[in-house]
């Protein structure tokens, strides 16, 4: 579905040679250099973005009123700003923002939780004026920051990444290059790395200097992450001297290192490493236009790269700590998204028992999503004992065993409506069906839920051979939602689902998926605000309940010759 672009080896040969030729005279010249010659786009979100920030005291200043002045500026930018300092947060995570400490926040056991807080709060813990009010949801941006003794890195300018302890070139590297492994399963969030500020002490000035400069120019680079997702802004090197810049500047971004030292060029009046509010200004002014091309970037491009985009490197891990990228068929997690338009004939279609007057209709609908511009409804009026489903395939057999289950979020118009969400496996000719049932929460009437079901809940259906065994990642063929009757009582309802991707390879709840947001959406039928998150589907009753209630476990439990007919008698509609 996506487009991509010949372009004939010939001109890029020729192309390469001119390219080398342009860059060389620009040198000559002396043209400071630029990480982006393309059209940017510096102007705020249009609409209200929530931002978090974690920080110390370096932070804090930068944020204040009378001080940097970071945390109105980016009001006047339209983000609602919310923000981490000591104290903050499950197991007092806030205390600690080293370096070293940001595997802890990103990819430890206890990650989940402190991620659940962090992209939920919406609180202030230093001083500076919010003009905005509260939209709603969780953090869509966070910004992270180590504070001015993270400069004193030991080891040399030129050390790789390797695991270590302490505060050294090579585990600074080898830690960042970490980090990008949860932010590719994290597409719906936007990553900023704010450089540890410069201290006065020139004894590791060099491999300050040499750091941050590898994070600016050949962090993304070299683990070839491919998604706009992650960005960075050189706090350091902004406060290394008046003339030094990362900054959008006459249609480009300008990153210049070489006009100061590679030291504090801005104490504070105390003369400690804290920068003053002069620095702290100064590196207001330039962040805030890089922050709203980084944005735009991000919301600009598709969260699924193209075909022949690049995974991202790895190190030396075995195959189930892997990141989520550029799966076959299915890129960066997503498995709809909802946005795009399907050919005729290709994406959901809706089957239904033709037998007895059942329907079931599924199709995009731009009134009400999650996130972007649409979502998948699902209406369905289903008889007593019939059945109906919608269904999405796909052309060949792929391996999803990076992943853990699938996630979703769920919209829907009356609570406690019990459904399937069906993987399938095997051939096109021979689908195999595994089934977990759900009913939907409350909160789900009145704004969107998360829901996620990880491999290992989804059971082969009871009327297949070697019924209840567990589904298999590395077959994975298609998946569907699945309606039952009631024995004696019609079952009616709408669902609107969005955002269907896979969940992270991490193997905790929560890491890789995408937690709830209940934001007004941007368009269309506002939800209301404030509802609880929901990491696991709503429990549905026991299967003795289930008996004597005459419900069916799901679409699995469809009788054999039902299943023919499911395939056979089939009503079709483009998603438009």
């Amino acid at each position: 579905m996506h487009n991509q672009t010949y372009v004939p080896k010939r001109f890029l040969w020729n192309g390469g040679y001119i390219f080398i030729i342009i860059i060389f005279f620009l040198f000559s010249l002396g043209i400071p250099s630029t990480s982006s010659a393309q059209a940017e786009d510096p102007t705020p979100p249009a609409r209200v973005v929530k931002l978090i920030f974690i920080h110390h005291s370096t932070g804090e200043n930068w944020l204040r009123d009378e001080n940097g002045g970071l945390g109105i500026a980016l009001s006047e930018n339209n983000y609602f700003v919310s923000d981490t300092n000591y104290g903050w947060g499950p197991n007092g995570i806030g205390d600690r923002t080293d370096i070293v400490n940001w595997l802890e926040w990103f990819r430890s056991q206890e990650s989940p939780r402190y991620l659940s807080a962090l992209y939920s709060e919406s609180e202030q813990h230093s001083p500076y004026t919010r003009l905005l009010s509260d939209p709603g949801g969780e953090n869509e941006i966070i910004l992270f920051k180590s504070c001015f003794p993270n400069s004193n890195l030991s080891g040399r300018p030129d050390d790789p990444a390797a695991a270590g302890d302490g505060l050294s070139v090579s585990n600074a590297k080898y830690i960042y290059n970490e980090l990008l492994k949860y932010f590719a399963t994290r597409p719906d969030k936007l990553f900023i790395l704010i450089t540890a500020p410069p201290v006065q002490d020139r004894s590791y000035s060099k491999n300050a200097r040499a750091f941050n400069t590898w994070l600016v120019n050949d962090w993304l680079r070299e683990n070839n992450y491919p998604y706009p997702n992650v960005a960075v802004f050189d706090f350091y090197n902004v406060l290394t001297g008046d003339n030094n810049h990362h900054r959008y500047n006459q249609g480009v971004i300008e990153y210049i290192t070489d006009q100061g030292k590679d030291t504090s060029a801005y104490p504070t009046s105390r003369g400690d490493d804290h920068p003053s509010p002069e620095g702290n200004r100064k590196a207001t002014q330039e962040f805030i236009p890089l922050l709203n091309i980084y944005y735009h970037r991000w919301k600009g491009s598709e969260l699924v790269p193209s075909s022949d985009a690049p995974e991202p490197a790895q190190e030396d891990t075995d195959e189930s700590d892997t990141p989520i990228a550029a799966m076959p068929g299915v890129s960066l997690g997503i498995i709809d998204d909802f946005e795009s338009i399907y050919a005729e004939g290709e994406g959901w279609q809706f089957y239904f028992d033709e037998a007895v007057d059942t329907t079931v209709q599924c199709a995009i609908d731009h009134n009400h999503f999650y996130q972007g511009n649409s979502s998948l409804k699902i209406e369905y009026d289903i008889a007593p004992s019939s059945w109906g489903t919608c269904s999405l395939t796909f052309d060949s057999m792929q391996d999803w065993r990076k992943a853990n289950g699938i996630g979703f979020y769920l919209h829907t118009d009356q609570a406690e409506q019990i459904f399937s969400l069906v993987a399938q496996g095997g051939t096109s000719e021979n689908r195999t069906n595994y089934s977990y049932k759900i009913k939907a929460p409350p909160e789900s009437i009145s704004g969107w839920v998360y829901i996620e079901v990880p491999w290992e809940q989804f059971r082969r259906v009871e009327w297949e051979e070697n019924a209840g065994s567990p589904f298999d990642p590395s077959q994975a063929n298609g998946i569907f939602f699945g309606f039952d009757g009631l024995p004696e009582t019609r079952t009616t309802g709408v669902i609107w689902v969005d955002y269907i991707h896979l969940l992270g390879a991490s193997g905790v709840s929560g890491v890789g998926s995408f937690e709830p947001a209940t934001a007004p959406t941007e368009q269309g039928q506002s939800v209301d605000q404030g509802l609880t998150p929901t990491s696991q589907p709503a429990a549905v009753e026991s299967e003795q309940d289930q008996n004597s209630r005459g419900i069916c476990t799901g679409i699995g439990l469809i009788p054999l010759p039902l299943l023919g007919l499911l395939w056979l008698s089939r009503r079709v509609k483009r998603l438009d």
